[in-house]
């Protein structure tokens, strides 16, 4: 029997799995966006998702380190860190 493309989309996060273990002991710094990425380089916007920012005022906790030091360096003008 043939499925549909709605059919065959659900319950695919019950079937996803993580690649790796989350490492809630490791030291983490807090990002906050602060100013809109727009009207800046489109590679900024990028970095702003790839810290998980959404939103003005939406703040998260990433892992500190080197790699996530340097996208926050890259986009220290758009973010408030703390």
């Amino acid at each position: 029997m043939r499925r549909g493309p709605r059919a065959q989309r659900t319950g695919r996060a019950e079937n996803m799995t993580r690649r790796g273990q989350r490492n809630d002991k490791a030291p983490r710094v807090k990002v906050t966006l602060v100013r809109s990425p727009i009207g800046y380089d489109r590679r900024h916007g990028l970095v702003v998702k790839g810290l998980g920012l959404r939103r003005l005022g939406h703040s998260v906790e990433v892992v500190d380190n080197p790699s996530v030091r340097g996208m926050i360096h890259k986009v220290r003008h758009l973010v408030r860190v703390g």
